[in-house]
């Protein structure tokens, strides 16, 4: 089977939720956003919700999606930088123990964590502190890194390291991986707009967006945009939420639909749609199929607290793709 390198934030995930909306008005955060803040005010939020359950699990968009792939049978790698610190070791040993090779740095800060509130309606609002993730270097990335893999698969967040970026993407394609970027958050892609469209342009093969990311990428509604999309790559994809998402390439556009789910968190769900699309372009299936297993895995995902499912939910997924 075809292997994947993934590359992100290397964060740990506190997900967090939220009785009403009022913990993001009083911190002016902007539902729906992820919003980079420094490690003194992602204190402040975890002290402000400490009478809230939480949970923690390894986390960041690109892992979510390498992880995904190694619970569905796929060899991956995941390249990333954390701290010499207890969620540092956290995170390595959730790698290692779903099977995806660790090619982890470290730094001399503490590892980044993303506090993820969930507003009783299942959206999620992200107060990110970056802390080692955001040392990930140019001089971190090395051509041996990338040999026998055959997709790469990067997080827009990362687009804050332009030159990250651009060495990473020139030495996959040097080395004939098909790149596959998600684009992050409408606020991250507003202010990268030139920088996004010459990665499309010159790197990227497949693209995933929601419909928000897509908008302030192209300024259109989704099925404009999806096809403006797929004029600056190979495939592009637009996620619709409950509606489900467009898949489109020059000649072929495809409308796929959700699953039918009960929606409790929706953290993740876009990673594990990229992680199903992936996998069947993996397996050669149509593009069409390649969307309805995405859209299974994103259904499942949204069921549960958090991006990772547990074995009965994967047993379910498996029905589910077996049946496409």
């Amino acid at each position: 089977m075809l292997k994947v390198l993934g590359m992100g934030n290397a964060l740990v995930d506190i997900m967090t939720r939220l009785e009403d909306d009022k913990i993001l008005e009083k911190y002016n955060l902007p539902k729906g956003s992820m919003q980079l803040v420094d490690d003194k005010f992602s204190e402040t939020i975890h002290k402000a919700t400490d009478h809230l359950k939480k949970q923690i699990t390894s986390g960041g968009s690109a892992a979510n999606t390498i992880h995904g792939l190694a619970v569905m049978g796929v060899e991956t790698a995941f390249i990333g930088k954390v701290g010499n610190d207890h969620l540092g070791r956290f995170f390595y040993a959730d790698m290692q123990q779903n099977k995806i090779l660790p090619l982890l740095l470290h730094a001399n800060v503490a590892t980044g964590k993303a506090m993820a509130l969930i507003s009783p309606d299942s959206e999620r609002t992200f107060a990110t502190f970056l802390g080692a993730a955001v040392e990930l270097s140019p001089d971190d990335i090395t051509p041996e890194q990338f040999d026998g893999y055959d997709y790469f698969h990067i997080e827009g967040y990362l687009v804050q390291n332009h030159a990250l970026i651009e060495k990473a993407v020139k030495l996959a394609k040097q080395k004939r991986l098909i790149v596959s970027l998600d684009m992050a958050s409408y606020n991250v892609v507003e202010q990268n707009l030139d920088f996004l469209r010459r990665m499309l342009t010159d790197y990227i093969d497949i693209v995933f967006a929601n419909e928000e990311e897509a908008k302030a990428f192209t300024g259109k509604e989704p099925e404009a945009a999806v096809e403006e999309l797929a004029g600056l790559c190979e495939i592009a994809v637009v996620k619709t939420g409950k509606k489900g998402s467009i898949v489109q390439t020059k000649d072929q556009n495809y409308k796929i639909k959700p699953i039918k789910a009960e929606s409790i968190d929706t953290t993740g769900a876009g990673d594990l749609f990229a992680a199903g699309f992936l996998y069947g372009l993996i397996n050669r299936y149509s593009l069409d199929k390649c969307g309805a297993i995405g859209s299974v895995l994103a259904g499942k995902t949204i069921e549960v607290i958090g991006p990772k499912m547990n074995d009965e939910k994967w047993k379910d997924i498996r029905r589910l793709i077996s049946k496409i």
